[in-house]
């Protein structure tokens, strides 16, 4: 029979397929740990993300999604089976300078990282948490089953890309070209994400009423709720000094969706519309794909290549941790390109002339 090693335990393959009986009935949310655990976070980007993961987690164990999970019943042997099948998941990752719709095949088929893998298991300990704290499972049946381990593993390639100034020029002269109300919108969203890094959550609940015009000051509401003050550059500030002007009438949002018929609505922006809103004109601008957060590394990057200090650049981006924020640091990796650029390779050019002779 095959074996499993995990957690210095070996553990049959047959006892790591099993499963519990039944699924949860939904029941009442306050006594189902999955939204326990939910609702215990403050910001609706971190309910989002970690509902993904138990979703996936619960997928992964045969489950349609976390709510009917019954996480209480869950033993080691389920949490080793997760830990299974979370290292064979894939996802598939289009090739450089690919078309990025989905009925390409231009793609690879690329493992998990063991960062995204630990998130995973991180957040199905959190709900095992919650279930013991409710009362469905023994404190020992808990500290069992968030006995197994992390996924060790080397660091990845970073995430995401720089955004070149040309680039953000291209997607400008696209929103303004017929210049629209829906224009004067995108161009004001790409100007503000690129001179202010906030992320795409940040600046769908902006309001009008927290952006200081004389200043350029915007006071956004970050993750744990907490509040920041962010400015824009003078010109970044014009595009969205248009935008307010063409919408005066809108209370509230600082960013409303435009209809079909080119009338603001009066509502916030959805974070996924504000990433649609990007990638609606970089296509239009003929460049590769690119995210909200991209924009973010890129704001980043430049101010810690312009000599800003670190402490500076975390406050700004409204990271709890410098460590985050270092992780946005091009030096290092410039510094190394720039050792490369000190050796010499004859150009075809060069041979090609030299063969004339």
């Amino acid at each position: 029979m095959t074996e499993i090693v995990l957690a210095g335990q070996v553990l049959p393959a047959a006892l790591a397929d099993e499963r519990p009986l039944a699924l949860l009935s939904p029941g009442p949310r306050d006594q189902n740990p999955y939204w326990v655990y939910l609702g215990s976070l403050k910001s609706a980007a971190s309910r989002r993300t970690m509902r993904t993961c138990l979703d996936q987690a619960a997928q992964s164990l045969g489950y349609p999604d976390g709510e009917v999970t019954p996480w209480g019943k869950l033993r080691f042997q389920h949490m080793a089976t997760l830990h299974s099948a979370l290292i064979q998941r894939t996802y598939e990752v289009k090739r450089q300078g690919s078309e990025d719709s989905k009925e390409s095949k231009d793609s690879d088929t690329v493992p998990w990282s063991p960062n995204t893998i630990n998130k995973h298991l991180s957040a199905v300990r959190k709900v095992l948490e919650q279930a013991w704290m409710l009362g469905q499972m023994t404190a020992e049946d808990y500290h069992r089953a968030r006995a197994v381990k992390n996924v060790k593993g080397g660091a990845r390639a970073k995430a995401g890309r720089s955004v070149a100034d040309q680039e953000v020029a291209a997607m400008l002269r696209v929103c303004l070209t017929p210049d629209t109300l829906i224009g004067k919108r995108d161009a004001a969203i790409i100007a503000v994400l690129q001179s202010t890094g906030i992320r795409r959550e940040e600046l769908a609940l902006a309001t009008r009423a927290n952006y200081d015009p004389g200043e350029r000051r915007l006071v956004i509401i970050g993750k744990g709720d907490k509040s920041r003050e962010v400015y824009l550059h003078e010109v970044a500030a014009v595009y969205l000094g248009r935008w307010i002007a063409a919408t005066e009438k809108i209370r509230g949002p600082l960013f409303v969706p435009v209809n079909r018929w080119g009338t603001a609505q009066p509502r916030h922006l959805t974070p996924d519309a504000v990433a649609d809103a990007l990638n609606v004109r970089r296509r239009a601008a003929g460049l590769p794909p690119l995210t909200p957060h991209d924009l973010r590394r890129t704001f980043a990057g430049d101010l810690l290549d312009n000599d800003v200090d670190l402490a500076r650049v975390q406050q700004l981006l409204g990271h709890a941790s410098p460590v985050t924020t270092a992780t946005y640091d091009r030096r290092p990796s410039r510094r190394r390109k720039a050792a490369v650029d000190t050796l010499t390779l004859p150009r075809p050019e060069d041979l090609a002339r030299e063969g004339t002779r």
